[in-house]
């Protein structure tokens, strides 16, 4: 067996594609990722405080997160531009053990393709934004833990990973 068979962005000869989607139906699709960025204590306090020297750090990145969800078929070849119906950036912060951000993308479409891609670039681009205007303060953050949690929709239904 052809180990790029099951591989949808493969054709038979194993050369790269685009999948077409033209005869999948049009239904209601979401998708819901997360990820996190560590950092150190003083760096956390600067975001939670607003007082970071480039503004209201977690406003610019959910902004950026909106943007990569938009731009995520310009970055990434074979994936289908998508009239996005509804992308939300959610930020959790924790204090303790680690500090941290915790970024959750939810984003919507209706289309004949799922968004799960447009998700995890949100949460992706929203998080190095987040390290972009605090690098000054702190290069050593990292990020970590970007997963997809949910996807609906479509004809393999609902699916929901580990948390």
């Amino acid at each position: 067996m052809n180990s790029t068979s099951s591989l949808t962005h493969f054709d038979a000869q194993g050369q790269a594609h685009m999948v077409d989607v033209g005869a999948k139906a049009a239904t209601h699709r979401i998708a819901v990722a997360k990820g996190r960025i560590e950092m150190l204590p003083a760096t956390w306090g600067l975001i939670a405080s607003g007082t970071a020297k480039k503004g209201d750090v977690l406003g610019i990145a959910r902004i950026a997160g909106i943007q990569g969800a938009k731009k995520t078929s310009d970055l990434i070849p074979l994936c289908h531009p998508l009239a996005l119906t509804r992308v939300a950036v959610d930020f959790e912060m924790i204090e303790s053990p680690t500090p941290c951000v915790v970024c959750t993308v939810t984003a919507e479409t209706v289309g004949p393709t799922g968004v799960e891609m447009e998700a995890l670039t949100a949460v992706q681009v929203a998080l190095l934004t987040i390290y972009d205007m605090c690098k000054a303060a702190d290069r050593g953050m990292t990020i970590s833990g970007v997963k997809l949690l949910e996807k609906q929709g479509g004809k393999s239904g609902h699916w929901v990973g580990e948390t």
